[in-house]
């Protein structure tokens, strides 16, 4: 498919190319209209912005080889690290970015933790020869993939949206998602997964994807990229080109992708090209060996996947970043090189290098014999820097965003209407007389939220004797089962099929706001209106169909 007519960032990409090698560069088309033919939905910022890809090339051009690699860089910083060793980084290495991983620690509130650090790094960096200061992401993708797990609103995870398969929902939790971690200082999330799950039912992926139908994923990451964008906050659609069809986790070993070109364009790519359609920001490029495009080369490698497919054909012209180099696949080179055939293959935005000193170094080797050219990184940073001027047109809200009861009752919205019954009637009460409250190991919170919410329902719960209703969730087995009245799967769905419980019913997730909508569906104060995202052996999509 030809590209479209070339956008104000590439234009202005090509011109500082132009003077930088003296010679055209390739470039990459526009994004497309989606499928109705209606252009992609862009945010207005809080402030106008003049023009942030001529704001960037002019930047570029005055910058020299240690700044422009500082931009590329994406390490890690842990949440529970001093901050002054983190405002180090920054400052050794004249980062572009960082990555927030961990926990906050112990005892801390973790939004005002949060955006001191952020407030920290970012002065830090607005000090160097660089002010643009930092773009400062994490995987925040709710579910069981959750970096800031209190003080904000934990919306459910991307399954339980499947499930209640309302966008306009979708769209607007995740602009309330969106606002608080703008709040905390935070301005890329590592979310939505975009990964369709084939019929082998991915454990990898699991509840972070929203589902098996490629219309329907489609459909949500579309909504999830516009609503974190109007926050003001860059929407990454990731692990492209899809990391739905294998069982295999990417952080151990390299996973290969057999499905045919056909089945990759249908499937696969369709949530990617709502995603870029939406008009998403980044792209996060998976460690996988897609056998379709470049046999035996993970495409967070391979140019033909980056540069052929993602910009060429799906016309992406944001930033491209890779999923973490220090997973097994990027591993089987050092950093330096690993970080270097990165870049040669496309990438813009080098996530976690294992060694942040020796991927500087090997970057600045390479572009010292030659290997590397000075344009494709010159072309790598000005991507960085036109985002980080395009986010700077947005205000950073007041830290009171940060747990607003308009989110959580968004959020509370979604896990009702997500919540399914696989087996059973479709109208309660489930269970009469007594009720006892089970889980499976570790899972004492949901069990006390379950129960609270049971008996604010008018349920009696008892420590012996009455119904069991039952509680499974991420990681759990068959052996996990006991015999039950109800059985509630907090997580996939997948082993609902091997329960033997009258009724079987699903929440995708284990938060509160979960847990209270699955007991007001137990109590008969709710009916289940949801839809299993996802194929359960032995039992339909819903019970309640119609």
């Amino acid at each position: 498919m030809p590209a479209g007519p070339r956008s104000r960032a590439t234009r202005a990409l090509v011109a500082l190319l132009a003077v930088v090698a003296g010679v055209g560069a390739c470039t990459s088309g526009t994004p497309r209209p989606g499928p109705t033919g209606v252009s992609p939905t862009r945010p207005a910022p809080t402030t106008p912005a003049a023009d942030p890809a001529a704001e960037a090339a002019a930047l570029v051009a005055r910058l020299g080889d240690e700044d422009l690699v500082g931009q590329v860089l994406m390490p890690a910083i842990n949440l529970d690290d001093p901050a002054d060793g983190s405002v180090n980084l920054v400052r050794t290495y004249r980062l572009g970015g960082v990555i927030l991983m961990g926990n906050v620690p112990q005892g801390a509130k973790a939004a005002a933790h949060v955006r001191q650090l952020t407030d920290q790094l970012q002065a830090a960096a607005r000090s160097m020869s660089v002010p643009t200061g930092l773009l400062i992401a994490t995987d925040q993708e709710y579910g069981w993939v959750t970096r800031v797990k209190s003080d904000v609103v934990q919306l459910p995870s991307a399954m339980a949206f499947g499930a209640a398969h309302r966008p306009d929902l979708t769209e607007a939790a995740w602009r309330g998602a969106g606002r608080e971690l703008a709040a905390l200082g935070i301005n890329i999330d590592f979310a939505p997964v975009a990964d369709v799950i084939g019929p082998a039912g991915n454990t990898v992926i699991g509840s972070r994807s929203y589902g098996s139908e490629a219309p329907g994923v489609s459909e949500q990451v579309g909504a999830v990229v516009r609503g974190l964008q109007a926050a003001g906050v860059a929407a990454t659609v990731k692990h492209f080109p899809g990391h739905g069809q294998t069982t295999v986790n990417s952080h151990l070993a390299l996973p290969v992708l057999s499905q045919n070109r056909a089945t990759l364009d249908a499937v696969d790519l369709a949530p990617f090209r709502a995603g870029i359609s939406a008009g998403a920001w980044l792209v996060m490029a998976g460690h996988l060996d897609v056998r379709a495009i470049d046999p035996g080369v993970p495409a967070s490698f391979s140019r033909k996947v980056l540069v052929d497919l993602l910009r060429g054909q799906l016309g992406f012209d944001g930033v491209v970043v890779t999923d973490a180099l220090n997973m097994a696949p990027a591993m089987q080179w050092d950093a330096g090189e690993a970080a270097v055939r990165a870049l040669l293959a496309g990438q813009d935005l080098l996530l976690m290098p294992p060694n942040p000193g020796a991927a500087r170094q090997g970057i600045l080797d390479a572009l010292a014999s030659g290997r590397l050219p000075k344009p494709r990184l010159v072309e790598a940073a000005t991507r960085v820097l036109t985002l980080k001027f395009r986010l700077a047109g947005y205000a950073k809200p007041d830290l009171a965003t940060v747990g607003a009861q308009a989110n959580a009752d968004l959020a509370a919205q979604i896990a009702a209407a997500g919540v399914t019954v696989l087996r059973g009637p479709c109208t309660g009460p489930f269970v009469t007389g007594p009720v006892r409250v089970t889980t499976s190991e570790g899972r004492g919170q949901q069990q006390a939220w379950l129960t609270e919410a049971l008996r604010a329902r008018g349920i009696t719960v008892v420590d012996t004797g009455g119904s069991v209703v039952h509680l499974v969730g991420y990681g759990d087995g068959v052996a996990d089962l006991v015999p039950a009245t109800v059985t509630v799967g907090m997580d996939t769905p997948y082993l609902l099929g091997k329960a033997t419980s009258a009724v079987r019913m699903a929440t995708y997730s284990s938060t509160r706001a979960a847990m209270d909508a699955a007991a007001a569906v137990i109590a008969g104060k709710a009916t289940a209106g949801g839809r299993s995202p996802v194929a359960v052996s032995g039992l339909p999509r819903t019970a309640c169909a119609g």
